[in-house]
C-alpha cells in the first residue's frame, strides 16, 4: 500500500476527514445543480468536454464548462457525471494540477482514451440508461468513437441540443465578448478577401464532385477568409463565427453589432451581388444550414473543425467531407508577401528576446529576477515592438 502523501498542495481523499489544498474548488453545489437538470431530462450520464463549438484549441471563459463544473483548469480533459459518481479524464501533463484543483467529489482517471471513458460509463450506468452530450461540442470522430464503444450495450447515446452545464451554470456564466471586430489593415494581408473568395469558388468548380457550398466552422477560417480579427479567446485573434459560401452568395454568421464601421463597409460594398456578404445572427447557422440542405446541393466541409451537431443537419448524400476545408488548405500556403510579413514579425520578436537575454545576464547575478517577473519583463519588451497585438500564449517561464 502507498504511504499517505506528505504533500500539502494536493488533495488526500483517503484521509478522515478528506484533506483539500486551498487550490481545490468546492463543486458540491455545482454538481447538485447539474444532476437536478439531468434528472429533469431523464439523463443517467452526461459527458462534458473541454472544447467549444468550433473545436478550438484554446477557449473563452464562457466556454470553460469543464473548468466551472470540476474546478480543473487544464486545457484538455473530459468529465462524466452520473447521479452518484463523477470522474475527470486527463493526460499526464495535468495529473498533479488535477490533484490540486479537484475536490473529493471527483475521481481522477489518468488517461484520455474514449474506450476508458466508455468502460467507466458502462459500469456506472445500468442497461436501459441514457448517456447524453451536447452534439455541438463534439467532433464527428469523437461522437463516432463514443457511439462505437456503447453500441450493443443496451444503453442509448442521446444528443441533447440543450446544454445541461449551461443550465446549471445559469446567470453566473460569463457573458460573450462585446469587443470590436475589425479589418486587418491591407498591408498585413496577402490578398483581399474578395480575391480569397474567388480562389475558393474556383476550387469548388474544379472539384470532381462540384460542391455548391463550403461550410466553415473553424474560427481562424472565417477570420482569414475575410481579413477580420477579434479577441473573443485570449491570445487568439479570432471571433465567434461561421461561414456558408456558395457560388453566388456569402453568409457570415456573427454578432453584427460588433463589426467596426470600416469592416462592415468592406463586407457590404458589393451588395447586391456575388461578393455581397449577408450578415446573419451567429445562433441561426443550424436553421439556415438545414434550410439550404433541402435543395439540390452538396456541402463541402472539413471534419476536423465541424461538430457532430452541424454535420448531422446535412443529409449524408449531400456531404463532401475532407479532413480540412479548402479554406484551411489555402490558408496554409503563404504567398510571397505573407512570407515577408512572417519573417519581419520574427525579426521584431527576436529583437525583444535578445533584449530579454541581455537583461537576464545583468539581473540574475543580482538575485533580482524570478520566473514571474521575468515573464512580465519579456511581455513588456514584446509590447514595445511596432505592430504588436499581444502574445500568442501566456509566457511559459521556468528555470533550474
Amino acid at each position: 500500500p502507498q504511504a499517505p502523501s506528505t504533500r500539502n498542495d494536493i488533495r488526500d481523499c483517503s484521509a478522515d476527514p478528506p484533506y483539500l489544498p486551498p487550490t481545490a474548488i468546492n463543486t458540491t453545489a455545482r454538481l447538485a445543480a447539474l444532476r437536478s437538470t439531468m434528472w429533469t431530462h431523464g439523463v443517467h450520464a452526461y459527458i462534458v468536454p473541454s472544447t467549444d463549438a468550433h473545436m478550438s484549441e484554446y477557449i473563452s471563459e464562457r466556454d470553460a464548462r469543464l473548468g466551472w463544473l470540476t474546478g480543473f483548469t487544464g486545457s484538455a480533459g473530459t468529465a462524466v457525471v452520473t447521479q452518484d459518481k463523477a470522474a475527470v479524464w486527463t493526460d499526464s501533463r495535468y495529473w498533479t494540477q488535477a490533484e490540486r484543483e479537484l475536490d473529493c467529489n471527483w475521481e481522477l482517471q489518468r488517461t484520455t482514451w474514449i474506450e476508458s471513458i466508455g468502460m467507466w460509463i458502462l459500469q456506472a450506468v445500468p442497461v436501459g440508461g441514457i448517456i447524453s452530450l451536447d452534439p455541438f461540442l463534439f467532433s464527428i470522430d469523437t461522437w463516432n468513437s463514443y457511439s462505437r464503444v456503447l453500441r450493443g450495450s443496451g444503453r442509448t447515446l442521446l444528443p441533447l441540443e440543450t446544454n445541461l452545464v449551461d443550465q446549471a451554470w445559469g446567470d453566473q456564466r460569463p457573458l460573450p465578448s462585446s469587443s470590436e471586430i475589425y479589418s486587418l489593415p491591407a498591408e498585413f494581408t496577402g490578398s483581399s478577401w474578395q480575391e480569397k473568395v474567388a480562389g475558393i469558388r474556383q476550387r469548388m468548380e474544379q472539384h470532381v464532385r462540384r460542391p455548391t457550398a463550403v461550410l466553415l466552422s473553424g474560427l481562424e477560417e472565417t477570420a482569414w477568409l475575410f481579413n477580420l480579427r477579434g479577441d473573443d479567446i485570449p491570445y487568439n485573434p479570432v471571433f465567434y463565427s461561421y461561414t456558408l459560401l456558395t457560388n453566388t452568395t456569402i453568409s457570415l454568421f456573427m454578432e453584427e453589432s460588433r463589426l467596426s464601421a470600416a469592416a462592415r463597409e468592406s463586407l457590404r460594398s458589393a451588395c447586391p451581388g456575388p461578393l455581397c456578404v449577408e450578415l446573419q445572427e451567429y445562433g441561426q447557422v443550424s436553421t439556415h444550414l438545414r434550410r439550404y440542405a433541402q435543395g439540390n446541393v452538396i456541402v463541402w466541409l472539413g471534419t476536423e473543425y465541424t461538430t457532430y451537431g452541424l454535420y448531422g443537419v446535412i443529409p449524408q448524400e449531400k456531404l463532401l467531407e475532407e479532413n480540412y476545408s479548402p479554406v484551411m488548405m489555402a490558408k496554409a500556403v503563404k504567398n510571397a508577401h505573407e512570407q515577408d510579413l512572417l519573417r519581419a514579425a520574427h525579426v521584431r520578436d527576436a529583437v525583444a528576446v535578445i533584449q530579454y537575454l541581455l537583461w537576464l545576464e545583468k539581473m540574475v547575478p543580482q538575485g533580482k529576477v524570478d520566473e514571474f517577473s521575468g515573464a512580465q519583463h519579456i511581455d513588456a519588451l514584446r509590447r514595445a515592438q511596432e505592430h504588436n497585438r499581444g502574445p500568442s500564449f501566456q509566457s511559459i517561464s521556468a528555470s533550474g
